[in-house]
Parts: structure tokens; C-alpha cells; sequence
């Protein structure tokens, strides 16, 4: 298991981060992992299935 710091995250989604911690608290993205004090990391399988699941409904709609 790898875990994703937030610039990888940013990289990866390509949404800002105010917008992955709105969606975070509303259900709709991945939950964090609180690594320490002042930082937090997201798993990299998690962050992958939600990608695949956005390309998934891209081509059913």
C-alpha cells in the first residue's frame, strides 16, 4: 500500500484542494489518513478506484 501526500493528490485529480476536502466531507471522494500532527495522506488504491470510477460513469452517460 502506498500513500499519496496532497501535491500528488492535486497532481492526480486535478482538483484544487478546497475542492477535494469539500467533496471529501460530503462523501464523494476519498477519506484521509491522518499520518501526524500537520499532515495527512490518501491511499493510492483509493485514489485510483475513485478516478476509474469517474472515467466508469463518463462512458455510461
Amino acid at each position: 500500500m502506498k500513500i499519496l501526500r496532497l501535491p500528488e493528490v492535486l497532481d492526480r485529480v486535478g482538483k484544487s484542494k478546497a475542492s477535494i476536502y469539500r467533496d471529501e466531507a460530503a462523501g464523494r471522494f476519498p477519506k484521509r489518513i491522518v499520518l501526524g500532527a500537520n499532515s495527512v495522506g490518501w491511499l493510492e488504491s483509493e485514489i485510483d478506484a475513485w478516478i476509474e470510477a469517474r472515467a466508469a460513469a463518463r462512458s455510461v452517460a
